[in-house]
């Protein structure tokens, strides 16, 4: 498949006129789409592994894009993973963060004792781009 702009904007005009003759203006609807924050799962990143463990390869279950081989091996990784994704993704943007993307700094972390600092990181982060938060616990 080609991504080249003139075969990408041929085949928006075919579609945009097939959908004008359904009575849809597609002009209109990616502007509406341009509003509407998606939340991306940060599991996208790692393969479902998070921090809580270090090491491990992929599980098989996701086929992870990324900015480097393999899985996202620390949060640094997977904010920049995320970074280049978003860069590349129109709209508004999310971010659902499970409870075992918290960095504890090598400690265990029992899921009734995190804490708003232990997402100190993801938080500057978020707030630096002007991504939502939404949080999983896990």
């Amino acid at each position: 498949m080609t991504t080249d702009g003139h075969h990408v904007d041929a085949a928006y005009r075919l579609a945009r006129e097939r959908y004008a003759a359904l009575g849809v203006d597609t002009e209109q609807a990616l502007a509406a789409l341009l509003e509407v924050p998606v939340s991306l799962h940060c599991w996208q990143g790692d393969d479902v592994v998070g921090f809580e463990q270090a090491g491990g390869a992929l599980g098989g279950g996701l086929a992870v894009t990324g900015n480097h081989p393999g899985r996202a091996r620390t949060p640094e990784e997977l904010r920049s993973d995320i970074d280049a994704a978003l860069a590349v993704i129109p709209g508004r943007h999310r971010l659902n963060l499970h409870a075992f993307y918290g960095e504890f700094g090598g400690q265990r972390v029992d899921r009734d004792a995190i804490e708003p600092v232990h997402f100190g990181a993801w938080i500057e982060w978020a707030q630096e781009r002007g991504v939502g938060l939404d949080f999983n616990p896990t």
